[in-house]
């Protein structure tokens, strides 16, 4: 029997009939929604640990988070020409978006320029935000070898490294960078999930850089 073949109740129909009318509509609505659920699109997959790990992106200033490869500022250079010149300008200036080269000392004056080499506080805080979110047009795309080396590249163009330094996941955060200091940490508590009690909740200590 579906819906449509429920009887109508009369008028003049007894509180019973009624009653049970009431009753059949709800049973018949749980069922359809039950059929409608078990024939779902069937979209999707289930997300593998593997899958997973190529979306954890993140780099701690420490180097924490950085993959296997490595780059110089000759071999970033071919790779800024190609996928960033268009926007951020030759050597990393002049260009329609963010200046990315220059500005140092000029952070205390009435007209700061904030650039990876007169703002940023992390090297690899450089290497992090080129996987993320670059080139602007198709992020994601370049390799850990390429963006090893833009990053390289980056460095060099603000006098903060030699060409031919090779950048990796143990150099690159040794990397000095001029305003480093007038970054501080602040320490907060969070939730976090216990790995003593499953389920539960617990607080830990953790620190950002402000």
């Amino acid at each position: 029997m579906s819906m449509f073949d429920l009887p109508i109740p009369q008028r003049g129909a007894s509180a019973v009939e009624r009653g049970l009318n009431r009753v059949l509509m709800v049973f018949a609505c749980l069922l359809l929604s039950t059929q409608a659920a078990a024939q779902s699109p069937g979209l999707g997959q289930p997300l593998t640990e593997a899958a997973a790990q190529t979306h954890s992106l993140t780099v701690l200033p420490d180097g924490s988070g950085l993959p296997s490869g490595n780059g110089t500022a000759r071999t970033g250079e071919p790779v800024y020409q190609r996928h960033c010149l268009a926007c951020h300008g030759p050597q990393g200036a002049d260009g329609i978006n963010d200046r990315l080269v220059g500005g140092h000392g000029s952070l205390g004056t009435t007209r700061p320029v904030k650039t990876v080499g007169s703002y940023w506080p992390y090297a690899t805080t450089v290497f992090d935000f080129i996987r993320r979110a670059m080139p602007y047009n198709n992020p994601g795309t370049l390799t850990s070898d390429e963006i090893y080396g833009v990053t390289a590249y980056l460095l060099h163009l603000n006098g903060l490294i030699e060409a031919e330094d090779e950048m990796n996941s143990a150099t690159l955060p040794a990397v000095a960078m001029p305003n480093q200091q007038n970054f501080v940490w602040i320490e907060g508590d969070r939730f976090v999930q216990s790995q003593a009690r499953p389920g539960r909740l617990t607080y830990e200590r953790f620190m950002l850089p402000a």
